[in-house]
């Protein structure tokens, strides 16, 4: 909580941070880039050049104001742990929240100039402390969880056993230790961070991959789209570096898994599991898991693809649909024309984009939905119409979309 006096000063300069807030945190990455610029090998430059990660933190920031001032009803609980779990996949340390705390308060005094009097600057300091204390106690166990003692150490080798060409702009990777030791246990739905070292002058970057394998397996899989170049936003150089550059043989600095989201939500009962596009590779995973762990548990796999050729992993489905007597498959492709049938039964091919009234919805179902941000927005609006609980929808967000609830 607040105290009261800055809570006061918070609710009255909260209209002007909210005005100004995009220019503060612009100000802020070009400052803490200038002075520490080994961060930059923490953000997405995609993300940087279009504005993205500037425009969510400064949602981020308005947002847990109007939480603290009582302004907002929004639960911050699982935006909290949402931003753990990917720091955590980071390797980010408490030593980094100093530094970002002293250039965002610098970029507000900047901005705001004269009205950042020493009342404002210790009120808003009071914010930013409040919430960098949270998810410094949040990531401490989340690293205590998964065996790591120190941040900076959160990065195992992993050697590329295989990779397979599942459609033209996709690969799975498939990942085993380069120790030896065993690959370790995920929660289906999770994702590990993946570091690229992209070569002189370029640093290395990290992304975030959901891991798309059996759960228990010897080896972990990763399955990537390549992102290309489209509207003004540059091409993808992790995800090219992964398709273009990594080889069967090669080592990667993998993390351990992370993620609060699971894919098999409910203990029992009918699971819905809703994707488009890549957002299919936990759904798989999924799958996966029930085959081995709960194959009578009643299953609707609804995913959207451009095409079947578009469609990643879709060659596991006949032996998935073998070991699973209750999934039923609803295949969704804009252009189904061509489209090879899929040799599943109790499989539906439909043409256009998926009708949110038309999902098969058992009663009692729980829900998992991975895809695009519109996607997911279009598909649980329709639900939640339907009259499907949100505490029983489960959704995973990627990329500064993550910020939000």
């Amino acid at each position: 909580m607040l105290t009261p006096s800055s809570a006061a000063v918070v609710t009255s300069t909260l209209p002007a941070v909210r005005s100004h807030a995009e220019a503060v945190t612009g100000v802020f990455y070009s400052r803490m880039f200038a002075a520490h610029p080994e961060l930059l090998n923490l953000f997405n430059r995609g993300n940087q050049a279009t504005g993205k990660q500037r425009q969510a933190l400064a949602a981020a920031v308005v947002g847990y104001a109007e939480h603290l001032t009582g302004g907002s009803t929004v639960a911050w609980t699982p935006i909290f742990e949402r931003i753990a779990h990917k720091h955590a996949s980071l390797g980010i340390s408490p030593a980094q929240y100093p530094i970002v705390g002293r250039h965002l308060l610098a970029a507000v005094g900047e901005v705001l100039g004269d009205a950042v009097t020493p009342d404002v600057a210790r009120a808003w300091d009071e914010v930013y402390w409040l919430f960098a204390c949270e998810l410094v106690a949040r990531e401490a166990r989340l690293y205590q969880h998964a065996g790591v003692d120190d941040p900076a150490a959160v990065w195992r080798t992993w050697r590329v056993a295989d990779r397979v060409e599942e459609t033209g702009d996709v690969v799975s990777l498939v990942l085993t230790p380069a120790d030896g030791g065993p690959a370790g246990r995920f929660v289906p739905g999770q994702y590990v961070s993946v570091v690229a070292e992209l070569g002189a002058g370029e640093g290395r970057q990290i992304r975030q991959y959901s891991l798309s394998g059996r759960p228990g397996a010897d080896t972990w899989q990763i399955t990537v789209k390549r992102v290309r170049a489209h509207a003004g936003a540059p091409a993808g150089v992790v995800s090219s570096f992964l398709h273009d550059e990594v080889a069967v043989g090669d080592e990667l600095r993998v993390s351990p898994p992370f993620g609060d989201v699971s894919s098999v939500p409910g203990d029992d009962g009918p699971l819905v599991l809703v994707s488009a596009g890549i957002g299919v590779t936990p759904a798989m995973s999924a799958l996966e898991h029930l085959a081995e762990h709960g194959p009578q548990r009643p299953v609707v796999l609804v995913h959207a693809d451009r095409a079947g050729s578009t469609h990643a992993l879709r060659r596991h489905l006949p032996r998935l649909s073998r070991s699973l007597p209750a999934l039923r498959v609803d295949l969704w492709y804009e252009h189904s024309a061509g489209t090879e049938p899929v040799a599943v039964d109790r499989a539906r091919v439909n043409a256009g984009r998926v009708d949110p009234d038309a999902i098969p919805l058992p009663s009692g179902a729980h829900v998992h939905l991975c895809g695009p941000l519109p996607f997911m927005n279009l598909v649980r609006s329709g639900l939640l119409r339907r009259g499907v609980p949100g505490e029983r929808i489960a959704y995973e967000v990627f990329g500064p979309e993550m910020l939000r609830s």
